[in-house]
Parts: C-alpha cells; structure tokens; sequence
C-alpha cells in the first residue's frame, strides 16, 4: 500500500471516529463550573473537527488527521475528567 493510500484511508477512519465521539453527552448532575469546563472542551473538539474537514477539502490530508486526532484528544480527555458520559471503551480511553 502507497503512503498516500494510507493516509486517505486514516483521515476517512478517523473523521468517522471523531464524527461519531463528537455525540458524546454531559454527565448529568456536573457543577456551573464543570459544564463550563465541558461545553469549552466540546467547543475544542468541534473547532478542530471544522479545521480537518478543511484541510480535507485543501487536500492537506496529514494536518487533517492531525486536526482530528486534536479533535478526538479534546474529548477523550473530558471522558478521563469524567465531565462526559460514556461507557464506549472502543472510541473512548475510559478512567
């Protein structure tokens, strides 16, 4: 398989992946402060999802699978915070 090859196929994993950990809910009962802090962290991810669809579209293909990776690395961490709701330990690195 080609280099290039490769990073296509990566960037269309991980968009998939990061597209479907960017659903992830609020854990219920959290603080003023701690929804603060998770809607800023949510607000991240989403930032950097919207900067990888385009460097996509700029056929930049490594930053945009740096982006996503940034993207899903927002979210992973409010999981391990324990501000997001999950149990999905195939998308998430659970506590």
């Amino acid at each position: 398989m080609s280099l290039e090859k490769d990073l296509v196929e990566k960037v269309a994993k991980y968009e998939k992946l990061t597209k479907k950990a960017l659903g992830v809910k609020l854990v219920k009962g959290l603080s003023d402060k701690e929804k603060l802090i998770a809607q800023d962290f949510l607000s991240m991810a989403n930032n950097y999802y919207n900067d990888a669809k385009y460097f996509v579209e700029k056929k930049e293909l490594l930053t945009a699978l740096a982006a996503f990776s940034y993207a899903h690395a927002w979210l992973d961490a409010g999981v391990r915070a324990k501000l997001f709701d999950t149990k999905d330990d195939q998308l998430f690195t659970l506590p």
